[in-house]
Formats: C-alpha cells, sequence, structure tokens
C-alpha cells in the first residue's frame, strides 16, 4: 500500500505581490498531482528554530506524487515567482500512519 506524504513548507515572504503570483499557479499543480492543502496560513507557535510567518502544509497520495509536483513544468513555473520574493523551507515527509488523512 502506498503511504500518503506531507508537503511541508515554512515560508518569510518579502514580496507579497510577486508571491501571490506564485501562489495563483501553485495551487492548480499542486491539485494537479493530488495534493491537498491541509493547513495554509493558519494560526502557529514557533517552539524551536526559525521563525518563519507563513506555514503551508499539504498532502499527497505518495511521496512521489509530491517530488513529482515539485518537479513539474507548472510548479516551477509558479515558483519562478517566489524566487527573490520569500525565504523558503520546503520538505516531503512520507507518513507512518496515514489512516486518518
Amino acid at each position: 500500500m502506498t503511504k500518503k506524504a506531507l508537503w511541508i513548507a515554512h515560508v518569510a515572504v518579502t514580496d507579497a505581490e510577486a508571491y501571490a503570483r506564485y501562489a495563483e499557479g501553485a495551487g492548480p499543480a499542486i491539485a494537479a498531482h493530488g495534493g491537498k492543502f491541509i493547513a495554509r496560513a493558519a494560526r502557529y507557535v514557533t517552539l524551536e528554530g526559525a521563525d518563519r510567518a507563513r506555514h503551508v502544509v499539504s498532502v499527497f497520495p505518495s511521496l512521489e506524487a509530491a517530488e513529482a509536483c515539485y518537479h513539474s513544468p507548472a510548479y516551477q513555473a509558479a515558483l519562478d515567482h517566489a524566487r527573490g520574493a520569500s525565504v523558503r523551507d520546503l520538505v516531503i515527509v512520507e507518513l507512518v500512519d496515514d489512516a486518518s488523512l
């Protein structure tokens, strides 16, 4: 059975206008790969590490689907708008038990 995966981004936006163009293209690219937002710009608490004002979590059908999304032409075109408009960390993590997602 294929395990679901989480795409977790921690972002500090430095150019809101350019980053909005990224978000316009990223959402459809994520959805096209089976991704679904489960947390986006919601309340958060930083307990350790660098504080970033924006946190986004998407669930994908698999780690491979999430990685394929990242490398897809549609997502890369969107990402061009985020480069220089944000400081980001992005990781994909396979779930141990995805029964609840």
